[in-house]
């Protein structure tokens, strides 16, 4: 079997980091780093996202699921989706009660990110507001990095 793994070095006194040890092979440790934040949700996204789940007969064991994927006019977009199955190398955050899974993939594109909900004038739907994104396409639903 051949395994390639990085190691990243143990390293204290980082304000946003916290180190946790994840393995040892042939007496080597193995760290990973967790960063303190993840993905927000707002009030009215929350609220929202409830309404819906009942509305839906869909009981508490279902959860919000947001990924990146390619396509729109800035080159990623954003999905987001209701489901009850978590994958093994999904990423979970909870915000405000709320349980928030995305794949490993799509985290290093959402870190940061919220989720909100506005049912205003300008547009109605759930929106990411994502300090990640260094292009937005005019209606919002795509970006780039």
């Amino acid at each position: 079997m051949n395994m390639q793994v990085q190691s990243v070095p143990l390293q204290k006194n980082r304000s946003n980091q916290r180190a946790n040890r994840l393995f040892t092979i042939r007496n080597k440790t193995f760290w990973t780093m967790q960063m303190e934040g993840g993905i927000y949700i707002s009030d009215q996204a929350k609220n929202r996202v409830q309404t819906l789940l009942q509305q839906d007969g869909r009981g508490d064991d279902y959860f919000v699921r947001v990924s990146v994927v390619s396509g729109g006019c800035s080159g990623l977009s954003y999905k987001m989706d209701f489901d009850n199955q978590q994958k093994p190398t999904d990423q979970v955050f909870t915000d405000k009660g709320m349980k928030i899974v995305t794949d490993f993939k799509s985290v290093l594109y959402l870190f940061n990110t919220m989720l909100d909900y506005s049912d205003g004038l300008h547009g109605k739907g759930f929106h990411f507001i994502n300090p990640n994104a260094s292009r937005t396409c005019a209606c919002g639903e795509s970006f780039s990095v």
